[in-house]
């Protein structure tokens, strides 16, 4: 039904979803750390046989409370300032309030949210299979961006998106279901093994266990066959930008940088052009 509406209208539509669901990644970005750190503190406490610590002892922070409010002068901010990109733009990027400058990440993540919908869409149509493919293509920025900020690659998120992965095979591609299971099983295995195959030659972990996951999740949305190209594709891409970044920045050179969003990068490229790739990655191993 959907897929008969002419791209003039689910065009505008689908970036204006993702314009809105990037400022809800916003949030998620900004606070969902805190309250998984918030968590495990509560779990480490209670391991330990120690007192809880009371509600008056911790801020209450959820997703949706407390408002969203300016960084500097704390003040929350208004509805109207808060509409996606248009807000930023009424405000000229400052606070209501202090006149302090917010930072352009938030209009730069609404932007990538609604460009990747928009992506989805174009080269999908608007089915049920283009919901999946947005909602994985914005599951992945939400962890490169997590990852980008502390290192994390969350359960809550990576996991998700493997079932959904699974789904997706089996409502719309279930000849390719076998192959996204081993996709799955062999994504983990392999991350997993270059992480023991490291540590023991330098005694150092080169990366986490939320890289595995993710990866066992792209295994699954991709099937195995495609496992050789996304870790080419993210290798070469955290090559070229750390090279970049080292070089640009001093004081990140010599540091290491996380690998997730540089699986999520070879993942937004599988997921939206993976079939196009994977004949020319055929074509040149053939010959």
């Amino acid at each position: 039904m959907y897929s008969d509406l002419p791209s003039v209208i689910t065009w505008p539509l689908a970036a204006t979803f993702g314009l809105i669901v990037g400022s809800f990644i916003n949030v998620v970005v900004a606070r969902l750390p805190g309250m998984l750190m918030m968590q495990w503190r509560r779990e480490a406490r209670e391991a330990l046989a120690l007192p809880q610590e009371t509600d008056s002892d911790l801020p209450r922070v959820t997703l949706t409370t407390p408002r969203s409010r300016c960084p500097s002068c704390a003040t929350p901010i208004a509805w109207h300032d808060n509409i996606p990109l248009l807000g930023y733009l009424k405000r000229r990027g400052r606070c209501a309030h202090c006149s302090e400058p917010i930072s352009i990440q938030y209009p730069l993540i609404e932007l990538a949210s609604g460009a990747l919908m928009l992506a989805v869409v174009m080269l999908n149509g608007l089915n049920g299979a283009s919901v999946l493919l947005g909602i994985a293509c914005l599951m992945l920025l939400t962890l490169a961006l997590i990852d980008l900020r502390t290192q994390l690659l969350p359960d809550i998120l990576t996991l998700p998106l493997l079932w959904l992965g699974l789904i997706y095979q089996l409502l719309f591609q279930p000849w390719l279901l076998e192959s996204a299971v081993l996709g799955a099983v062999l994504g983990y295995l392999v991350l997993w093994g270059f992480y023991w195959v490291f540590k023991l030659i330098t005694s150092k972990e080169g990366m986490g266990y939320g890289d595995f996951k993710l990866l066992a999740a792209l295994g699954a949305w991709t099937g195995w066959e495609m496992l050789p190209l996304l870790l080419i594709l993210s290798a070469g891409v955290g090559a070229v930008i750390g090279i970049i970044v080292q070089a640009s920045i001093p004081k990140l050179r010599g540091q290491a940088l996380p690998f997730g969003p540089f699986l999520a990068m070879a993942g937004w490229i599988m997921l939206l052009f993976g079939g196009y790739l994977m004949r020319f990655y055929q074509s040149l191993l053939l010959g």
